[in-house]
């Protein structure tokens, strides 16, 4: 009886597989993907992923409702103070660590609140000192990586890494993150991406390179922190801040993506194309 249950459950994943959409398929086919949600499933039920570990995003405050649209045809309706997490147990190969460690984390998304400091996704938990890699998007300072003094800016998005998990030495905050050139629009879907190749950050938008002097790209030649098993969550939609879940997102997320590796300038614009998210 279990081993024709087993083969039953090896053909559903078959046949889920080969109906996969080409654009799906697509991002599945991207050697070093970690983890890969385009949040197919109704409200009210884990989210996992349809990477090799199938990795599951619960959610939190309530059902986060289900639309059919996006590059994938599904999203998140996320309003703020909904997030989604996986405990620290179970983030598994999300925790990326260590002098060499790198990563990409990609998302498509549609904004709607206009608060700073939004949380995509990432495991970053600054109410412990537990950071390691996150994608924010309109952070209200930018750091000039020549000088490390920050000035104020709006609308831009954020690649933060941190290899000491705490606030940068000397500073109240973590300001080793890299900061885009040009605005995230609030109309139509927007492919952000960082990538992190343990030298430097860099950020993309639609698939281009997002070019800002002194901000990105923003070189941190230290890796990831190495946080243990008493590290941060890893968690979509918000991050910890003064020991509550804070920086909300509220918006449309239509996927997200973890890579063990960096990203080309070459691959993330074939992604841009591949899911139809290549406007300026």
């Amino acid at each position: 009886m279990a081993t024709i249950r087993i083969i039953a459950l090896l053909c559903s994943i078959a046949v889920v597989v080969g109906q996969e959409s080409p654009v799906v398929k697509t991002i599945l086919a991207q050697p070093g993907l970690v983890a890969f949600w385009d949040f197919r499933e109704d409200a009210g039920t884990p989210r996992r992923s349809l990477a090799k570990a199938p990795l599951a995003l619960h959610e939190m405050q309530g059902p986060i409702a289900h639309v059919a649209e996006g590059p994938f045809g599904h999203a998140l309706k996320l309003t703020e103070g909904q997030w989604l997490r996986i405990p620290r147990a179970d983030i598994g190969p999300l925790d990326l660590h260590g002098k060499q460690a790198q990563v990409s984390v990609l998302a498509w998304l549609k904004r709607e609140r206009k608060g700073a400091w939004q949380g995509i996704a990432g495991v970053w938990d600054e109410s412990r000192g537990k950071r390691q890699y996150c994608l924010f998007v309109n952070g209200g300072k930018r750091t000039d990586a020549r000088t490390m003094t920050r000035t104020a800016c709006k609308d831009l998005f954020q690649g933060h890494v941190s290899d000491v998990g705490g606030p940068t030495m000397g500073e109240e905050f973590c300001i080793t993150y890299a900061t885009s050139g040009t605005p995230v629009p609030f109309t139509g879907w927007q492919f952000l991406a960082m990538t992190y190749d343990a030298r430097e950050v860099r950020l993309y938008r639609n698939g281009r390179f997002d070019s800002s002097e002194g901000s990105n790209p923003f070189p941190h030649p230290h890796g990831l922190f190495d946080a243990g098993a008493e590290g941060a969550e890893f968690t979509v939609g918000c991050v910890s801040v003064k020991g509550k879940p804070g920086n909300f997102f509220a918006g449309l997320l239509g996927g997200v993506a973890v890579f063990d590796r960096a990203l080309t300038a070459a691959e993330v614009a074939a992604l841009a194309t591949a899911t139809g998210t290549t406007q300026p």
